[in-house]
């Protein structure tokens, strides 16, 4: 789970370091092809190219991937425009909202310590975005609702049946960002010529969000969710570290404040529910 974060939060670096010269359809274009390949390969490897899937499971993966498609063009639209360290903070309540959806919409239980401590993470959340007219950057609402969309992204996941492939479901991600993005892209007309430079960014983002779908597939694969899902939050701290060391970026001591909040709370969470699914588990078994 720390390789996979690691590599995600490389991949934000990169796609900070090249700036804005190059439209965000044309990116996900160039980054999407490399990795249907990675991805391809290694499903095709594990035999999950062709599973057979009900009509309710492929329209879950189809909203996951459209989930997925939205949620980035927010979220690189957020992070050309913010500090990485807190574009990335703001990420940091998803096991928060996912919490909250799950128990609005799916009916989940959600005891009354995890809900406080839900409305404790979001005033956290609140010191980072900071809706006021000093502090806050309208960049802030990209992020928000990037996490809008990664919460139903995760949301479906959850309800996927348990014979649907991990890596089948990210190849499709990776196909349908690709081809709706290759469709914005001819209907902006705004293809753009690609410096060597940019070229040797694109295929290291390629690598890194490779390199992130495989570790996290075999996280979720062979580790138990309660143990790996707090390592989750060393993005931050990888995103703190680049952001200091390569872009000369370091959140203030109000956004510090509020991702240690949110962190603390949401890893909070995180106990209780594994607690409550080792509770019920138990009482399965009796």
């Amino acid at each position: 789970m720390v390789a996979a974060m690691a590599c995600y939060t490389f991949n934000d670096a990169l796609i900070k370091f090249m700036g804005g010269d190059m439209s965000m359809s044309q990116l996900f274009v160039l980054r999407g092809l490399p990795t249907i390949l990675f991805v391809g390969i290694l499903t095709y490897r594990a035999g999950a190219m062709t599973p057979q899937l009900n009509r309710s499971d492929w329209m879950l993966i189809s909203l996951r991937s459209l989930s997925e498609l939205l949620a980035a063009y927010l979220f690189v639209s957020a992070l050309r425009q913010m500090e990485i360290a807190n574009v990335t903070a703001v990420l940091q309540v998803l096991p928060l909202t996912v919490a909250l959806a799950a128990a609005l919409f799916f009916q989940e239980p959600l005891g009354w310590r995890r809900f406080v401590a839900i409305g404790i993470g979001f005033l956290g959340m609140v010191l980072i975005v900071r809706p006021g007219p000093e502090g806050f950057n309208p960049a802030t609402f990209n992020a928000l609702a990037a996490v809008v969309f990664i919460t139903i992204r995760d949301l479906t996941a959850r309800r996927l049946s348990a014979e649907v492939p991990s890596l089948f479901v990210a190849l499709h991600a990776a196909v349908c960002v690709t081809v709706l993005a290759s469709g914005v892209l001819l209907i902006q007309g705004s293809w753009q010529p690609v410096a060597a430079g940019d070229g040797l960014l694109i295929l290291g983002m390629a690598v890194f969000i490779g390199g992130g779908y495989l570790f996290s597939t075999m996280v979720m694969r062979v580790g138990d969710i309660g143990f790996v899902a707090p390592f989750r939050y060393t993005g931050l701290v990888w995103a703190l570290l680049i952001g200091l060391l390569v872009f000369g970026d370091w959140p203030d001591a109000l956004t510090l404040l509020g991702a240690a909040i949110v962190v603390g709370t949401g890893l909070f969470t995180l106990f209780r529910e594994a607690r409550a699914n080792r509770s019920q588990a138990k009482a399965a078994r009796t």
